[in-house]
């Protein structure tokens, strides 16, 4: 089972490798082709991963609320605005929607697709957080927010705006909130994520043979 690196702790503990949407597709690959593979919880990521693949995996049915609620319409019209700009996607978009971007990656992909880039003008099709970060790499360039189906801010994530500086400062200098979990729990969590950050520092091996990460690689043939 892998698992998209947003879930929480309980399911990090079931999963065998936990991936990010930078690296999932290589990890995908180095699966053995003959281990069948449950990629969870988003399946327009999953279902994107399938395509870039080629890989028949069982697909969990979960969804970015952001992601989801882009409209295609909205997205179609605002390209028929700017025709010189370049629809760049986040693949927890539905498939309609990746279908019509120039680019499709990560956020960090995003980004930096976004600094080596000739265009001037891009749709940008993910939560709007990334676009502070976009402009400020890129002063001279214009960067549209995609809307969604309705006319709510809904490419904002109300969840990921619960972070705030204040929260963070206080965070930081008293170490508040604590927060408690079951150990067995917090320990596999914890191996998965040492194993998630093993797999950023490429330390993966080109034998495209990969065994639980939580065990170590096996048949190795290397370099790494």
């Amino acid at each position: 089972m892998i698992s998209y690196i947003n879930c929480s702790a309980g399911i990090k503990a079931l999963s065998d490798i936990i991936c990010t949407s930078s690296n999932a597709e290589k990890i995908i690959e180095s699966v053995p082709k003959d281990q069948p593979i449950i990629f969870a919880p988003d399946r327009n990521l999953g279902s994107y991963l399938i395509k870039k693949t080629g890989r028949d995996m069982v697909l969990w049915n979960g969804a970015c609320m952001v992601h989801e609620i882009f409209s295609l319409e909205k997205i179609l019209k605002l390209k028929v605005r700017h025709p010189k700009a370049k629809i760049l996607a986040h693949p927890e978009c539905e498939a309609a929607v990746l279908e019509v971007a120039d680019f499709v990656g990560s956020t960090t992909g995003i980004l930096k697709y976004s600094q080596r880039d000739e265009a001037q003008e891009y749709i940008v099709v993910t939560e709007t957080g990334i676009l502070h970060q976009m402009q400020k790499e890129n002063p001279g360039k214009t960067f549209i927010p995609a809307p969604p189906n309705n006319a709510c801010a809904c490419n904002d994530c109300p969840h990921m705006k619960l972070n705030t500086l204040e929260k963070l400062y206080l965070c930081m200098e008293y170490e508040q909130p604590e927060i408690v979990m079951e150990e067995n729990l917090r320990l596999a969590a914890k191996n998965l994520l040492i194993g998630c950050w093993r797999l950023a520092q490429k330390q993966v091996c080109n034998c495209n043979y990969i065994k639980n990460i939580k065990g170590p690689v096996i048949k190795c043939t290397g370099p790494f």
